[in-house]
């Protein structure tokens, strides 16, 4: 199954919980994926899919300075995982597919 369309995606973090919207797509035979996010969007870097297994990491601005490494299980049209960074404990990542073509 494609990992590929959108993703309303929730990360608990001690600051709180913060909402992206996960965009994923092909482009030149590579998966690619850009995070929309409550204050910026970004560029998922180095984006591996391994069988049920997702990982990438991304350079957050706000609401603080930090790079996050992510490692997702993919089940369906549902995620879960966790985003490491920085000194932080591991956050839980928790994601759903969403069945529109455009982000929320």
């Amino acid at each position: 199954m494609s990992v590929e369309g959108f993703w309303k995606v929730a990360v608990s973090t001690p600051l709180g919980t913060r909402h992206t919207v996960l965009e994923l797509f092909t482009k030149d035979d590579v998966l690619q994926g850009i995070s929309r996010g409550e204050k910026e969007e970004l560029v998922l870097n180095d984006l591996v899919l391994e069988g049920d297994r997702m990982s990438w990491y991304q350079s957050i601005t706000k609401p603080i300075r930090m790079n996050l490494a992510f490692e997702v299980v993919i089940a369906g049209d549902e995620m879960t995982g966790t985003a490491k960074g920085g000194p932080m404990p591991a956050a839980k990542v928790s994601g759903r597919r969403e069945p529109a073509t455009q982000p929320a």
